[in-house]
């Protein structure tokens, strides 16, 4: 039986080997999650890392995928030149849609944050899905094995395995030690590789390698080019002057675009307000020397900075943080120890006990990791403190602690710890500053707290026991 002639329904290339048809669809699978990677990284800094976000991302993600086989499964002739044009048009969204300067640019002009959002996952992640997803219904129209079942299998394979190898190359490898922009950059020179070989065997070769040289230009001129943030697979950073009352040329070190910490140029140098209210109470207050000070989330290392009379620990999940702490903001060496890991990982499995933590993580402006507001989080907290050991977290709530999430965060802290010091720092705006301050209790738990009521007033032999 003879393949009908290409440019008819159903033709098959016969200048198409097996190999090539099974690197294409390898392809697809590779940059497909790859750009859903990407995309879930750009929208760390603005919108943070929280299920709900994550969540619908994914779920869109998935039903443009699912749109796009089938409409892939409809196409019933001419298949590797809509295949080159779906790579085509994949690639420029990539390059384009998710470059940092795009998408900086996407949540700066469209507010609220949710409109940014739904202009990057359904305007630039679900079209790619859409295209890349249409390759292997398209493809396996192409395969020459004698079963449907053989040839739906092979295809599914290699597209499965090309995801599984783009979720590990690009999250572990080339955002590690290369960033996101050369993420982004090699998902888009995957597909314009193979816009060449499709443009030959349909016939089309010119305009395809031009169109394929443009999107690449593009991709250079948008990722390398144009100025770009400090990123890691974690993180986005920046440090930038900024002005501010009795401050002396202040800078401040935005990670993820929210100002993590302030130094200004001052002797002795001035920092962010929380900062100066935790040293004062660590250096003045509990008047701490020689003490062990666990940090959790480095942050700009302001804590410890000229501060040589503790030891500071710093544990961050960011391995790269501290040198571009110490580069850009500092411009001096941190004081204290540096540990890159999951805070919650790091308290689980050290066997260090400190006089002080600190809390202080934060993914985006608002948003902490909801695996560090938990309970069990708070109570791993305050098994590495020592006896009367000291818990202060910085907390971004409203002003008047009402909201159902400031409530519940306090209440899972209180759980652990009973009653706690808690101060607001700003009135003046909604959201600030808010410093939880405890005290780990003793071995023994005390006994539950009983509200007086003018029936049962316990108060005066409360008083006489000590309070």
């Amino acid at each position: 039986m003879h393949a009908p002639a290409p440019g008819r329904p159903g033709a098959a290339p016969a200048a198409l080997s097996p190999a090539l048809l099974f690197l294409l669809v390898f392809v697809e699978g590779f940059v497909s999650l790859g750009a859903e990677i990407l995309a879930l990284r750009r929208l760390v800094p603005h919108v943070g890392s929280a299920i709900t976000v994550t969540a619908p991302t994914i779920a869109f993600f998935l039903l443009a995928l699912a749109l796009g086989y089938q409409a892939g499964g409809r196409v019933t002739g001419d298949y590797l030149a809509r295949v080159r044009r779906n790579f085509l048009l994949a690639a420029a969204l990539i390059a384009l849609g998710l470059a940092g300067p795009v998408v900086e640019l996407a949540f700066a002009h469209l507010q609220p944050a949710p409109v940014a959002w739904a202009v990057v996952v359904c305007g630039v992640l679900c079209p790619v899905a859409w295209l890349l997803g249409q390759t292997v219904p398209i493809l396996t129209n192409l395969l020459r094995h004698e079963r449907v079942g053989a040839r739906s299998g092979a295809a599914l394979y290699w597209s499965t395995l090309g995801s599984f190898l783009g979720a590990l190359t690009l999250s572990m490898g080339v955002m590690q030690w290369l960033g996101v922009g050369a993420a982004v950059l090699v998902c888009t020179g995957l597909l314009l590789a193979a816009v060449p070989a499709l443009g030959r065997v349909a016939g089309a070769r010119l305009p395809s390698a031009t169109a394929a040289l443009g999107i690449a230009g593009v991709a250079l001129a948008v990722n390398l080019v144009l100025p770009q943030q400090i990123e890691t697979a974690y993180a986005t950073y920046r440090v930038e002057a900024v002005e501010i009352p009795g401050y002396v040329a202040p800078e401040v070190f935005r990670i993820n675009n929210s100002p993590a910490s302030i130094l200004d140029a001052g002797e002795p140098p001035r920092y962010a307000r929380y900062i100066r209210r935790l040293r004062g109470l660590l250096l003045d207050e509990l008047g701490f020397r020689g003490r062990s000070v666990l940090v959790l989330g480095a942050g700009g290392f302001t804590l410890s900075h000229r501060e040589p009379l503790n030891h500071y620990v710093y544990v961050d999940i960011d391995p790269a943080v501290k040198e571009i702490a110490e580069r850009d903001f500092l411009r001096e060496p941190v004081r204290g120890e540096f540990i890159a890991a999951d805070a919650r990982a790091h308290l689980r499995e050290t066997a260090a006990r400190h006089d002080a933590v600190v809390v202080d993580v934060y993914s985006a402006l608002t948003s902490i990791p909801a695996h560090l507001v938990t309970r069990e989080f708070w109570r791993a907290t305050r098994d590495v403190l020592k006896p009367g050991g000291v818990l202060a977290a910085n907390l971004i709530l409203d002003r008047g602690l009402a909201s159902p999430y400031a409530r519940n965060l306090l209440a899972s802290i209180h759980a652990e710890y009973g009653a706690c010091a808690v101060e607001v720092l700003f009135r003046d705006r909604p959201q600030g500053n808010v410093l939880v301050i405890c005290t780990a209790p003793s071995a023994a738990r005390p006994e539950p707290a009983r509200p007086y009521t003018d029936e049962r007033n316990r108060a005066d032999l409360d008083v006489l026991r000590g309070g």
